[in-house]
């Protein structure tokens, strides 16, 4: 019995389909590692693609680290939290996080601060997730508050601006004073008077690899000032006239001028030309200062002293959204012995 022309073509087209998938079934799998490896070939000397241990050298261990021992081989310093009351639970994940990798070994002291009190709530909660000190302060407000030089018509409106071109944060006013605090009052505080190092902790970042190590004792024995994680490029929308303030202060000071700079890092226009034409001359590259470890002697220098207070009174932490990221970053690459900054990379 003959079948009708549909059926015919339908059985035809299903043997076809059978044969092709049969075929792809025995076929050799796309080559994906090949793509992977003519990548890591082109970026051959990039660190990000090696495995890489703790650095070279005498590292102290957890040994009588313990948070009771006075007598303790821990330093002058401590781990630092600019947070909200509403920030408990992210603050807490990051803890439980740093604690877990490291801390718990060593013990050293927490230091939160905050513009305005902190909750019993948030002290027990805090406290609860490590056995080491936690230390709760109160930012005074002339550290805090918009400084008496500032326009503040001129900032409402330069903040308008900014919100209309998509800058991020531009209309949060407290991120504005965030950033000049974290730029040049933090270490000012009497609570830290008598601290040298500080790992700057913030609400719900991630620690995901153990560290066996004390890493600020790294720091002094090997005379590093600044250690950091990674490395970004900021928006150049929101520091159009940093880098020009910068050049103001170099021709007045340029004594301040480390013969060991990075100067090249921080004009660096060729692998973002339009963010160094954007930002009149700066790389906008900077240290993530989300993950920050740093001997405040830096920050405390008469030469950063002088490059903050320069900054603050031309206003561009209230007039554009100047960040502690990049006023600590061109400071380091112009300041410091470049020799001297760490580059804390786990894989």
């Amino acid at each position: 019995m003959a079948f009708p022309k549909p059926f015919r073509l339908l059985a035809g087209f299903c043997l076809v389909l059978c044969f092709f998938l049969l075929f792809q079934s025995f076929r050799s799998p796309p080559h994906i590692s090949d793509k992977l490896d003519n990548a890591h070939k082109a970026d051959t000397k990039d660190p990000n693609f090696e495995l890489t241990g703790e650095p070279d050298g005498i590292l102290w261990r957890a040994d009588e680290y313990a948070a009771d021992n006075p007598n303790s081989p821990r330093i002058n310093a401590t781990l630092l939290a600019l947070v909200r009351n509403r920030e408990l639970k992210g603050m807490v994940q990051a803890m439980q996080d740093l604690e877990r990798t490291w801390n718990h070994k060593f013990n050293y002291p927490w230091t939160f601060f905050n513009d305005v009190p902190f909750t019993e709530h948030f002290k027990k909660k805090t406290q609860e997730q490590t056995k080491a000190k936690c230390n709760y302060e109160i930012i005074p407000k002339e550290h805090w508050d918009v400084p008496s030089w500032i326009n503040t018509a001129l900032m409402d409106e330069s903040i308008s601006m900014l919100t209309e071109q998509g800058t991020q944060y531009a209309d949060q006013l407290p991120y504005h004073k965030m950033c000049r605090w974290n730029s040049g009052m933090f270490y000012k505080h009497p609570a830290l008077a008598n601290t040298r190092y500080y790992w700057r902790v913030e609400p719900n970042v991630h620690f995901f690899c153990d560290v066996d190590y004390d890493i600020f004792r790294y720091m002094e024995d090997h005379n590093k000032t600044y250690g950091f994680t990674i490395n970004l490029y900021d928006d150049p929308i929101s520091i159009p006239t940093l880098w020009p303030e910068t050049e103001k202060f170099l021709a007045a000071h340029p004594e301040y001028l480390h013969e060991n700079n990075a100067m090249d890092w921080v004009i660096d226009s060729e692998r973002r030309p339009v963010h160094n034409k954007k930002a009149n001359g700066y790389s906008t590259c900077h240290f993530w200062s989300n993950f920050e470890i740093a001997d405040m002697r830096v920050w405390r220098s008469r030469a950063y002293e002088d490059y903050f207070n320069h900054l603050d009174r031309a206003g561009g932490f209230f007039y554009e959204r100047w960040g502690d990221a990049p006023v600590h970053s061109i400071a380091l690459g112009l300041f410091e012995d470049k020799s001297k900054i760490h580059w804390y990379v786990y894989g």
